[in-house]
């Protein structure tokens, strides 16, 4: 396995780690929002219940029903050092319950999109957003987030954190679609 090297951009060990010949294998970004306009978040959730979905708080029964979903997309995660996803088998998709709370989005009966979401060192810290390819472009996943930080924000939370593969550029932009602000840039270096 390479020896890799996960750095700051803007870090100066990048130049060192360059010059000894290390290379670029993966990017990663994380995003951060404050104070989020509810209007927008309300809207992204109208624009995504007017298309037919319905948007909804998941409890442990439908831990089924989710890992199902992760397993779908599993093979569409972006595997990087930094920000690999392993679904795992479905008592690791149960256990999220109680330390995360899940937000879905149905077409009918099928569960087409989710976040997952916990509080962490005053954040609203998303753990994972998911949406089915099929449903994909459409607004799901910026639906599912903008649910999850709603329900936070009646808790009085009003910070919110998140991160992702450079890889995955709609993942950025439907964060960034919704306030979040991009904080900080990562590389991941390995030997040549």
């Amino acid at each position: 396995m390479p020896d890799y090297q996960i750095v700051r951009d803007d870090d100066p060990r990048c130049a060192e780690l360059e010059a000894a010949g290390y290379r670029v294998v993966a990017e990663s970004w994380a995003v951060r929002l404050f104070d989020p306009d509810r209007e927008l978040l309300e809207s992204a959730v109208r624009r995504a219940t007017a298309g037919g979905l319905t948007i909804r708080e998941l409890g442990p029964e439908s831990a089924e029903i989710l890992h199902k979903l992760e397993k779908a997309n599993e093979p569409d995660y972006p595997y990087t050092p930094a920000t690999h996803r392993v679904v795992g088998d479905l008592a690791k998709t149960r256990s999220l319950w109680p330390g995360y709370r899940v937000f879905g989005a149905f077409d009918g009966n099928r569960l087409v999109g989710a976040t997952v979401i916990r509080q962490k060192d005053g954040f609203g810290d998303t753990f994972f957003t998911s949406v089915l390819a099929t449903h994909r472009r459409r607004g799901v996943g910026q639906a599912v987030k903008a649910a999850s930080i709603l329900a936070f924000l009646d808790i009085g939370i009003t910070r919110f954190a998140t991160g992702g593969a450079a890889a995955n550029q709609a993942s950025l932009q439907a964060n960034q679609s919704l306030g979040y602000q991009l904080m900080e840039q990562w590389r991941t270096y390995a030997p040549e």
